[in-house]
C-alpha cells in the first residue's frame, strides 16, 4: 500500500493537482484547476485508507488522530514536492486530505501582485495582513513575500506556522522557521518568544486568538514588520473581525493600535482560469492617514470608498480586480460574479458590457 500511496502522489504531482481526497467509499479523487476528479477504479475500503494514512503518518499524529480525531503535519515526497496534509476521522473511518505545496517560490508578478506591494515588504515595522477563504493561496502569496525579503533585504526572519509549508533556505536573510507543535507549543507563545531573538521579520501562520492577534500587534508596534493571515474577505471586516476579537473596554485601545501599526491588507480569492489552472483576484488597501482615521473612528464601512479613490497608491478593490480579469479574459464573466463582493453591481457592470450569464 506504501507503494499505491506512492503511485497517488506521483500522480498528484504529474497532474498539477492542488489537492487529494482519500476517503472510504469512493476513489482517491483529486482536485485539479478548482474541480474534484476521481481516479478511475474501486472505491477505497476503511482497510485501504488506515494504510494510507499509516504509510505517510508519524507516530505522534497517529496517536492524536485516535485521541482528538485529527492531526496536521508537513510531509515531503522525495524531491518531488511537500504537502501539507490532514488526517481524520469519518464515521469511525480514517481519512485524509493532501494538499501540494509547490516546489518553487513564486515571485510576486507570478501571482498577479502589482509592483506597488514590493514597496511595502521594505517597511522596517508594522503589519501586513493577507487574508481570504481557506485554499485561497494565502500561504503561497506570504511565501513569495517572505522569499522577496529574503533575496532584497538583510536581516532576521523568523516564521511560525502550523505546519511549516514552504522551506526557504537562508540567503540576504537569516531565516528561522518554527512549527507548532514541534518547536514551540503556541502561536503566541512563539510571538513572545521571538521578540527575544533579534526579528526584523515575524511571520505569523494563523492569527486564531485573542492572544496571537494581541502578541502580533503589539509586535509590529514595538518595531517589527509582522505579516498574520485571517479568514477575512475584505480589508474592511479584517479590521472589524480583529477589533471584535477584543472585549469592549479594550476596542477603542486596539483601534488606536491597528490605525498606527496596520501597513496593508491584501485580500484574495482564487479563480478558475479559462482554459485550466488558476489566477488570483485581490483587493489591496494601504494604510494612509484618512484610511488610519476612519479605523480609529470605527467607520470602517468607508474603507472600500478610499480603496477606490487610492489606485495611484497601488490599492484596488476586489470587484475592480476582478473586472479587469473578465477584461484581459483570463477569467469567465460567471467566475467574477461568483467571487465578487457586490454581485448585484457586478452583474449589472458584466451586463453594460455585453456580457451573457449563467449565474443569474
Amino acid at each position: 500500500m506504501n507503494c499505491q500511496m506512492n503511485d497517488l502522489l506521483e500522480l498528484v504531482v504529474d497532474q498539477n493537482a492542488s489537492d487529494l481526497h482519500c476517503q472510504v467509499g469512493q476513489p482517491p479523487t483529486l482536485r485539479i484547476s478548482g474541480s474534484m476528479v476521481p481516479i478511475e477504479g474501486p472505491n477505497l475500503t476503511s482497510e485501504d485508507t488506515e494504510k494510507l494514512v499509516l504509510s505517510i503518518s508519524p507516530d505522534s499524529h497517529v496517536q492524536n488522530l485516535k485521541l482528538n480525531g485529527g492531526a496536521d503535519f508537513g510531509f515531503a515526497y522525495l524531491d518531488r514536492a511537500r504537502f501539507r496534509v490532514s488526517i481524520l476521522k469519518s464515521k469511525g473511518n480514517f481519512g485524509l486530505v493532501l494538499r501540494q505545496i509547490p516546489n518553487r517560490m513564486f515571485g510576486l508578478r507570478d501571482i498577479g501582485l502589482p509592483d506597488r506591494v514590493r514597496e511595502l515588504l521594505y517597511r522596517p515595522r508594522g503589519l501586513i495582513l493577507v487574508t481570504g477563504p481557506t485554499g485561497s493561496g494565502k500561504s503561497t502569496t506570504l511565501a513569495s513575500m517572505v522569499n522577496y525579503i529574503n533575496e532584497n533585504r538583510d536581516g532576521h526572519i523568523i516564521t511560525i506556522e502550523d505546519p511549516i509549508e514552504y522551506y526557504h533556505s537562508h540567503k540576504q536573510c537569516v531565516v528561522t522557521q518554527r512549527e507548532i507543535g514541534v518547536d514551540v507549543p503556541s502561536f503566541s507563545e512563539a510571538i513572545r518568544r521571538a521578540l527575544r531573538q533579534d526579528p526584523d521579520v515575524i511571520l505569523v501562520g494563523e492569527m486564531r486568538d485573542l492572544e496571537t492577534i494581541e502578541a502580533a500587534i503589539s509586535a509590529a508596534e514595538t518595531g517589527h514588520l509582522v505579516f498574520g493571515t485571517l479568514h477575512t474577505n475584505s480589508a474592511a471586516r479584517t479590521v472589524d473581525r480583529i477589533v471584535d476579537a477584543f472585549p469592549a473596554n479594550m476596542k477603542d485601545m486596539v483601534r488606536t493600535q491597528l490605525a498606527t501599526s496596520l501597513v496593508a491588507v491584501i485580500s484574495q480569492v482564487l479563480c478558475k482560469k479559462k482554459g485550466g489552472g488558476r489566477i488570483a483576484g485581490y483587493e489591496i488597501m494601504v494604510n494612509t492617514t484618512s484610511i488610519a482615521s476612519l479605523i480609529r473612528d470605527n467607520k470602517t464601512f468607508r474603507i472600500t470608498s478610499d480603496i477606490q479613490t487610492g489606485a495611484s497608491l497601488g490599492m484596488i478593490t476586489m470587484d475592480t480586480h476582478l473586472m479587469s480579469l473578465v477584461n484581459r479574459e483570463l477569467v469567465t464573466p460567471d467566475e467574477a460574479m461568483e467571487k465578487a463582493q457586490d454581485s448585484i453591481v457586478m452583474c449589472e457592470k458584466l451586463q453594460q458590457l455585453g456580457h451573457t450569464l449563467r449565474t443569474l
